[in-house]
Protein backbone atom coordinates (compact mmCIF):
# COMPACT_ATOMS: atom_id res chain seq x y z
CA UNK A 1 0.00 0.00 0.00
CA UNK A 2 1.12 3.19 -1.20
CA UNK A 3 1.53 6.48 1.65
CA UNK A 4 -1.67 7.79 1.70
CA UNK A 5 -2.05 11.47 0.49
CA UNK A 6 -2.82 12.87 4.05
CA UNK A 7 0.29 11.57 4.63
CA UNK A 8 2.39 13.40 1.93
CA UNK A 9 0.32 16.58 3.31
CA UNK A 10 2.18 15.82 6.92
CA UNK A 11 5.47 15.60 5.64
CA UNK A 12 4.88 18.42 3.66
CA UNK A 13 3.40 20.37 6.14
CA UNK A 14 6.11 19.49 8.36
CA UNK A 15 8.45 20.60 6.01
CA UNK A 16 6.85 24.38 5.83
CA UNK A 17 6.39 24.63 9.53
CA UNK A 18 10.48 23.55 10.12
CA UNK A 19 11.49 26.65 7.48
CA UNK A 20 9.52 29.18 8.77
CA UNK A 21 10.15 28.43 12.36
CA UNK A 22 14.08 28.52 11.15
CA UNK A 23 13.40 31.84 9.87
CA UNK A 24 11.07 32.68 12.77
CA UNK A 25 8.15 33.83 10.39
CA UNK A 26 5.48 34.23 12.63
CA UNK A 27 3.04 33.07 14.03
CA UNK A 28 4.66 29.57 13.25
CA UNK A 29 7.82 30.44 14.88
CA UNK A 30 5.97 31.00 18.10
CA UNK A 31 2.90 28.29 17.66
CA UNK A 32 5.80 25.65 16.35
CA UNK A 33 4.95 23.10 18.68
CA UNK A 34 1.03 22.67 17.62
CA UNK A 35 1.88 23.06 14.32
CA UNK A 36 5.25 20.68 13.54
CA UNK A 37 2.45 18.25 16.01
CA UNK A 38 -0.02 18.32 13.59
CA UNK A 39 1.89 17.60 10.39
CA UNK A 40 3.23 14.64 12.47
CA UNK A 41 0.18 12.90 13.25
CA UNK A 42 -0.98 12.91 9.60
CA UNK A 43 2.13 11.25 8.58
CA UNK A 44 2.18 8.78 11.37
CA UNK A 45 -1.06 7.92 10.72
CA UNK A 46 -0.61 7.12 7.20
CA UNK A 47 2.89 5.28 7.93
CA UNK A 48 0.87 2.95 10.54
CA UNK A 49 -2.00 2.60 7.59
CA UNK A 50 0.99 1.64 5.17
CA UNK A 51 2.29 -0.60 8.01
CA UNK A 52 -0.40 -2.24 9.37
CA UNK A 53 -3.58 -1.69 6.74
CA UNK A 54 -5.66 0.21 9.27
CA UNK A 55 -5.14 3.08 11.55
CA UNK A 56 -6.56 5.73 13.76
CA UNK A 57 -7.43 8.76 11.66
CA UNK A 58 -8.66 6.12 8.35
CA UNK A 59 -10.66 4.03 9.96
CA UNK A 60 -11.49 5.37 13.87
CA UNK A 61 -11.67 9.29 13.53
CA UNK A 62 -14.79 9.47 15.96
CA UNK A 63 -12.40 8.07 18.25
CA UNK A 64 -8.99 10.28 17.33
CA UNK A 65 -11.37 13.30 18.49
CA UNK A 66 -11.93 11.63 21.08
CA UNK A 67 -8.48 10.42 22.27
CA UNK A 68 -7.37 14.50 21.31
CA UNK A 69 -9.71 15.83 23.79
CA UNK A 70 -9.26 13.28 26.75
CA UNK A 71 -5.41 14.24 25.77
CA UNK A 72 -6.34 17.62 26.64
CA UNK A 73 -8.30 16.64 29.65
CA UNK A 74 -5.42 14.42 31.61
CA UNK A 75 -2.58 16.67 30.58
CA UNK A 76 -4.77 19.43 32.73
CA UNK A 77 -4.62 17.00 35.23
CA UNK A 78 -0.42 16.80 35.22
CA UNK A 79 -0.57 20.45 34.89
CA UNK A 80 -2.51 20.78 38.08
CA UNK A 81 0.56 18.66 39.98
CA UNK A 82 2.96 21.09 38.36
CA UNK A 83 1.38 24.34 39.98
CA UNK A 84 2.52 22.18 43.24
CA UNK A 85 5.38 20.62 42.46
CA UNK A 86 6.78 23.22 39.73
CA UNK A 87 9.28 20.91 37.35
CA UNK A 88 8.19 23.04 34.09
CA UNK A 89 7.36 26.44 33.14
CA UNK A 90 6.53 28.28 29.53
CA UNK A 91 7.90 31.07 28.15
CA UNK A 92 7.21 33.53 25.21
CA UNK A 93 3.10 32.29 24.71
CA UNK A 94 0.95 34.45 23.36
CA UNK A 95 -0.02 37.73 25.52
CA UNK A 96 -3.92 37.08 24.71
CA UNK A 97 -5.54 34.70 27.47
CA UNK A 98 -7.79 33.53 24.59
CA UNK A 99 -4.89 32.77 21.97
CA UNK A 100 -2.63 31.00 24.73
CA UNK A 101 -5.58 29.19 26.31
CA UNK A 102 -6.03 28.12 22.57
CA UNK A 103 -2.17 27.67 22.20
CA UNK A 104 -2.13 24.99 24.92
CA UNK A 105 -5.53 23.62 23.79
CA UNK A 106 -4.27 22.67 20.64
CA UNK A 107 -0.66 21.33 22.05
CA UNK A 108 -2.39 19.56 24.29
CA UNK A 109 -4.52 17.75 22.11
CA UNK A 110 -1.32 16.08 20.20
CA UNK A 111 0.18 14.52 23.08
CA UNK A 112 -1.87 11.09 22.94
CA UNK A 113 -2.43 10.37 19.47
CA UNK A 114 1.44 11.90 18.88
CA UNK A 115 2.63 8.88 20.97
CA UNK A 116 -0.02 5.70 20.03
CA UNK A 117 0.54 6.43 16.88
CA UNK A 118 4.18 6.68 16.95
CA UNK A 119 4.45 3.41 19.55
CA UNK A 120 2.18 1.88 16.52
CA UNK A 121 4.50 1.94 13.66
CA UNK A 122 7.66 1.89 15.93
CA UNK A 123 6.18 -1.75 17.08
CA UNK A 124 5.70 -2.33 13.02
CA UNK A 125 8.43 -1.47 11.81
CA UNK A 126 10.77 -3.55 14.69
CA UNK A 127 8.24 -6.74 14.21
CA UNK A 128 6.78 -6.73 17.77
CA UNK A 129 4.39 -8.89 17.85
CA UNK A 130 1.69 -7.94 20.30
CA UNK A 131 0.27 -11.54 20.67
CA UNK A 132 3.54 -13.56 21.39
CA UNK A 133 4.12 -15.28 24.72
CA UNK A 134 7.62 -13.86 25.61
CA UNK A 135 7.63 -15.08 29.19
CA UNK A 136 5.76 -18.21 31.19
CA UNK A 137 2.12 -17.17 32.34
CA UNK A 138 2.10 -16.65 36.20
CA UNK A 139 -0.17 -14.98 38.39
CA UNK A 140 0.86 -11.89 40.42
CA UNK A 141 -2.13 -12.52 43.03
CA UNK A 142 -1.66 -10.12 45.98
CA UNK A 143 0.57 -7.76 44.24
CA UNK A 144 -2.75 -6.19 42.01
CA UNK A 145 -4.12 -4.85 45.35
CA UNK A 146 -0.86 -3.79 46.75
CA UNK A 147 -0.13 -2.05 43.16
CA UNK A 148 -3.19 -0.06 43.77
CA UNK A 149 -2.76 1.00 47.13
CA UNK A 150 1.14 2.09 46.35
CA UNK A 151 -0.33 4.20 43.48
CA UNK A 152 -2.49 5.88 45.47
CA UNK A 153 0.16 7.14 47.94
CA UNK A 154 2.44 7.95 44.67
CA UNK A 155 -0.25 9.93 43.36
CA UNK A 156 -1.73 11.78 46.51
CA UNK A 157 1.66 12.15 48.69
CA UNK A 158 4.24 14.26 46.53
CA UNK A 159 1.50 16.95 46.53
CA UNK A 160 1.20 17.20 49.89
CA UNK A 161 4.87 17.38 51.11
CA UNK A 162 6.97 20.59 51.47
CA UNK A 163 7.82 21.98 47.98
CA UNK A 164 11.98 21.05 49.09
CA UNK A 165 10.86 17.39 49.45
CA UNK A 166 8.05 17.23 46.63
CA UNK A 167 9.82 19.41 44.14
CA UNK A 168 12.00 15.68 43.86
CA UNK A 169 9.14 13.35 43.25
CA UNK A 170 7.03 14.13 39.77
CA UNK A 171 8.37 10.58 39.15
CA UNK A 172 6.41 8.96 41.86
CA UNK A 173 3.15 10.25 40.02
CA UNK A 174 3.99 9.22 36.54
CA UNK A 175 4.58 5.97 38.09
CA UNK A 176 1.50 6.19 40.22
CA UNK A 177 -1.05 6.14 37.99
CA UNK A 178 -0.11 3.15 36.48
CA UNK A 179 -0.01 1.26 39.78
CA UNK A 180 -3.16 2.50 40.87
CA UNK A 181 -5.11 2.47 37.52
CA UNK A 182 -3.74 -0.22 35.26
CA UNK A 183 -5.26 -3.12 37.80
CA UNK A 184 -8.23 -1.10 37.86
CA UNK A 185 -8.84 -1.23 33.80
CA UNK A 186 -8.11 -5.30 34.52
CA UNK A 187 -11.26 -5.31 36.78
CA UNK A 188 -13.41 -3.55 34.44
CA UNK A 189 -12.40 -5.50 31.61
CA UNK A 190 -10.16 -3.23 29.93
CA UNK A 191 -7.02 -3.98 28.24
CA UNK A 192 -4.21 -3.66 31.21
CA UNK A 193 -0.48 -4.42 30.85
CA UNK A 194 -0.93 -6.30 34.22
CA UNK A 195 -2.88 -8.91 32.82
CA UNK A 196 -0.48 -8.84 29.78
CA UNK A 197 2.32 -9.50 32.23
CA UNK A 198 0.70 -12.04 33.74
CA UNK A 199 -0.02 -14.08 30.30
CA UNK A 200 3.88 -13.15 29.53
CA UNK A 201 3.20 -11.40 26.55
CA UNK A 202 4.98 -7.77 26.54
CA UNK A 203 4.59 -6.68 23.00
CA UNK A 204 2.32 -3.71 24.05
CA UNK A 205 4.71 -3.17 27.08
CA UNK A 206 7.68 -2.63 24.60
CA UNK A 207 6.25 -1.08 21.75
CA UNK A 208 3.97 1.53 24.22
CA UNK A 209 8.16 1.88 25.84
CA UNK A 210 9.46 2.59 22.17
CA UNK A 211 6.85 5.00 20.93
CA UNK A 212 7.55 7.20 24.71
CA UNK A 213 11.49 7.03 23.47
CA UNK A 214 10.74 8.34 20.38
CA UNK A 215 8.22 10.69 21.23
CA UNK A 216 10.51 11.81 23.67
CA UNK A 217 13.57 12.92 21.38
CA UNK A 218 10.86 14.39 18.99
CA UNK A 219 9.43 16.78 21.60
CA UNK A 220 12.80 18.10 22.93
CA UNK A 221 13.88 18.76 19.46
CA UNK A 222 11.11 20.28 18.07
CA UNK A 223 10.93 22.02 21.88
CA UNK A 224 14.67 23.16 21.71
CA UNK A 225 14.13 25.52 18.41
CA UNK A 226 10.17 26.75 18.66
CA UNK A 227 9.67 30.15 20.29
CA UNK A 228 6.67 29.44 23.09
CA UNK A 229 8.12 26.19 24.58
CA UNK A 230 8.35 24.79 27.73
CA UNK A 231 11.58 25.26 30.22
CA UNK A 232 12.65 22.43 32.73
CA UNK A 233 13.22 22.83 36.30
CA UNK A 234 14.34 19.43 37.00
CA UNK A 235 16.60 19.49 40.53
CA UNK A 236 18.22 16.35 39.85
CA UNK A 237 21.42 17.40 36.99
CA UNK A 238 19.44 19.86 35.89
CA UNK A 239 22.34 21.71 34.30
CA UNK A 240 22.96 18.34 31.99
CA UNK A 241 20.75 19.01 29.41
CA UNK A 242 19.85 17.68 25.70
CA UNK A 243 17.99 20.34 23.97
CA UNK A 244 16.13 21.76 27.18
CA UNK A 245 15.57 18.27 28.88
CA UNK A 246 17.96 17.83 31.73
CA UNK A 247 19.81 14.02 30.58
CA UNK A 248 17.85 12.18 33.41
CA UNK A 249 14.65 13.31 32.27
CA UNK A 250 14.73 11.57 28.99
CA UNK A 251 14.04 8.05 31.60
CA UNK A 252 10.70 9.54 31.93
CA UNK A 253 9.30 9.65 28.37
CA UNK A 254 8.80 5.66 27.91
CA UNK A 255 7.05 5.35 31.35
CA UNK A 256 4.85 8.19 30.11
CA UNK A 257 3.74 6.54 27.44
CA UNK A 258 2.40 3.59 29.74
CA UNK A 259 0.89 6.22 31.50
CA UNK A 260 -0.98 7.90 29.17
CA UNK A 261 -2.09 4.15 27.46
CA UNK A 262 -3.66 3.11 31.01
CA UNK A 263 -5.41 6.07 31.13
CA UNK A 264 -6.62 6.46 27.88
CA UNK A 265 -7.95 2.64 28.24
CA UNK A 266 -9.39 3.80 31.56
CA UNK A 267 -11.75 6.03 30.17
CA UNK A 268 -12.50 4.19 26.75
CA UNK A 269 -13.87 1.53 29.10
CA UNK A 270 -15.60 4.49 30.88
CA UNK A 271 -17.21 6.32 27.79
CA UNK A 272 -17.52 2.99 26.01
CA UNK A 273 -21.07 2.91 23.82
CA UNK A 274 -21.61 6.25 25.56
CA UNK A 275 -19.68 9.05 23.79
CA UNK A 276 -18.44 6.76 20.99
CA UNK A 277 -18.29 2.74 19.99
CA UNK A 278 -14.62 1.82 19.46
CA UNK A 279 -13.97 -0.41 16.98
CA UNK A 280 -12.38 -3.99 19.03
CA UNK A 281 -9.10 -3.36 20.46
CA UNK A 282 -7.80 -6.67 19.70
CA UNK A 283 -3.86 -7.52 19.22
CA UNK A 284 -3.87 -5.89 15.95
CA UNK A 285 -2.62 -2.11 17.58
CA UNK A 286 -1.06 -0.79 20.21
CA UNK A 287 -4.35 1.47 21.33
Amino acid sequence: MRLKWYGWLGLAWMAVAQTLMFLEVEPVHQWFTPIIWTGYILFADALVLRLRSRSLIHDRPREFVMMAWLSVLFWLVFELYNLRLANWYYVNVPDNPWLRNLAYLWSFATIFPGLFLTSEWAGALLKIDLGRQYLPPRRFGIWWKVSVVVGLLFLVVPPLLPYTISRFLFGFVWLGVIFFLDPINHWLGAPSLIAEWEGGRLGRTLALLAGGALCGVFWEFWNFWAGAKWIYAVPILGDIKIFEMPVLGFLGFPPFCLECFVLYQFARRVLWGRVWAPSDPGLERVV
